[in-house]
C-alpha cells in the first residue's frame, strides 16, 4: 500500500512510518518545511511540503495516488496565549484531511484522536478507580483544556464523516513510551527529568502506559481491521499504573532513587495558577501548565480490550516500555541528558 502520513516527523507518526516500512508499506510524509526529521532517520519516505492549514485541493494532490491516510498530525499545547491557531490546525484541519483523503480515493483513513476524548474513571465506592472503555458516557462540557475540546472537535468531525460515508475509523492512544520522542512529549520528559535526578517530587496521578511501537501497530492493523465510524483505545491493559508505580519501575531499570515526596494537588493548583499569571506576562509558556495539574488530578486509566479483541492490539508490558524509552534517550541523547 502506498500510505498518506500526517504528523510523520512526531513521536506516533515517525514510529508509524518505520512500522509501515517494516511491512513493506510505501509512505508519502506530509512535512512542513522546518519539520524536525529526527525520528524519521532510517525510514524510507517520499516527503511533500505542506500544512494542515492548506487549500483542500492543494491536500487533495499531496494525497492522489495513495491507499490509505493516517491523519497523525495535531496541535498540542496545555498552554498558549492565543488558541485560534490550534483550533484551525486541530478542527479544521483535520475536516480538510479527511475530506481530502477522500477525494482522493483512499480506502481506509484512520484518525488520531487521544484517550482525552474517553470519559475518564471516577472513585468507585470502597476508593478504587474502573478503567473506562469507548462506551463511557462523555461530552464536549467534559473537556478541561482548548486542547481536548479542540480533538474532541476534530473526533465529532470524524465520527460524522464516516456516518456519511467516508471510511474512517478512530484511534484514542493513551500515553505512548518509547523510541523516537525527540521533543520530548509530555510522558517523555517526566522519563528525561528522572534520568537527570531533576524530579524532586510527584504528583499523585495515573496515566495508561503503553509501548509507541504498539500505538503505531494499532494504526496499522485498525487500516487492515478496524470497523469504519469506530474508534479503538490504543493502551495497555496491564498499563494502568500511578505515577509512583511508574517511577519505581523507572528506580528498578536505572537504578536511580525515585523522588520520595509527593506534591498535594491543592499546593501544585496554587503554583500553576502563579505560574501562568507570570506567563500572561512573559509569554513564555509556563513550566507546569494549569490544564495539565488539573488533568493531574484523575486516573487516567483505559480499557483497551476492544482494539486487542477486534485489532489483535500488541501488548508489551509497560516495563519493557520504559525500558525502551530510556534506552532511547540515553543512546541518542536527545532531549537535554547529562
Amino acid at each position: 500500500m502506498l500510505c498518506f502520513v500526517t504528523g510523520a516527523s512526531g513521536f506516533i507518526g515517525a514510529n508509524l512510518v518505520h512500522s509501515l516500512n517494516a511491512r513493506g508499506h510505501q509512505v508519502r510524509a506530509l512535512l512542513r518545511p522546518n519539520a524536525d526529521r529526527r525520528g524519521l532517520v532510517g525510514a524510507n519516505y517520499e516527503s511533500v511540503t505542506g500544512d494542515l492549514t492548506d487549500p483542500l485541493d492543494s491536500l487533495a494532490r499531496s494525497i492522489h495516488g495513495c491507499d490509505w491516510c493516517f491523519h497523525v498530525a495535531a496541535s498540542y499545547s496545555l498552554w498558549l496565549p492565543n488558541y485560534q491557531p490550534m483550533f484551525r490546525a486541530n478542527v479544521e484541519g483535520t475536516r480538510s484531511i479527511l475530506l481530502a483523503a477522500q477525494r482522493a480515493g483512499c480506502s481506509r483513513i484512520v484518525y488520531t484522536s487521544t484517550v482525552g476524548c474517553i470519559g475518564l474513571p471516577q472513585m468507585t465506592a470502597d476508593g478504587s478507580f474502573d478503567p473506562t472503555d469507548e462506551m463511557t458516557p462523555v461530552s464536549e462540557a467534559q473537556m478541561s483544556n482548548p486542547y481536548k475540546v479542540s480533538k474532541w472537535r476534530a473526533e465529532v468531525i470524524a465520527r460524522d464523516l464516516a456516518a456519511d460515508g467516508l471510511p474512517v475509523i478512530i484511534v484514542n492512544p493513551s500515553a505512548p513510551i518509547g523510541p523516537r520522542d525527540v521533543k520530548p512529549t509530555p510522558t517523555g520528559q517526566i522519563i528525561v527529568d528522572f534520568l537527570n535526578q531533576a524530579l524532586p517530587a510527584y504528583l499523585d496521578t495515573g496515566l495508561n502506559w503503553v509501548h509507541v511501537k504498539d500505538v503505531a501497530e494499532g494504526h496499522i492493523l485498525a487500516a487492515e481491521r478496524g470497523r469504519i465510524g469506530e474508534r479503538y483505545i490504543l493502551g495497555n491493559r496491564e498499563g494502568n499504573w500511578t505515577m509512583k508505580q511508574a517511577l519505581n519501575e523507572l528506580t528498578t531499570i536505572t537504578g536511580i532513587p525515585a523522588p520520595r515526596f509527593r506534591v498535594p494537588h491543592s499546593l501544585a493548583l496554587v503554583a500553576a495558577h502563579v505560574d501562568e499569571w507570570l506567563s500572561q506576562i512573559t509569554k513564555k509558556p509556563p513550566k507546569a501548565p494549569l490544564a495539565g495539574v488539573r488533568m493531574a488530578a484523575y486516573k487516567m486509566w483505559f480499557d483497551p480490550s476492544k482494539a486487542i479483541l477486534e485489532l489483535g492490539l500488541p501488548q508489551t508490558p509497560p516495563s519493557q516500555a520504559l525500558a525502551d524509552a530510556v534506552a532511547w534517550f540515553r543512546t541518542y541523547n536527545s532531549a537535554g541528558l547529562k
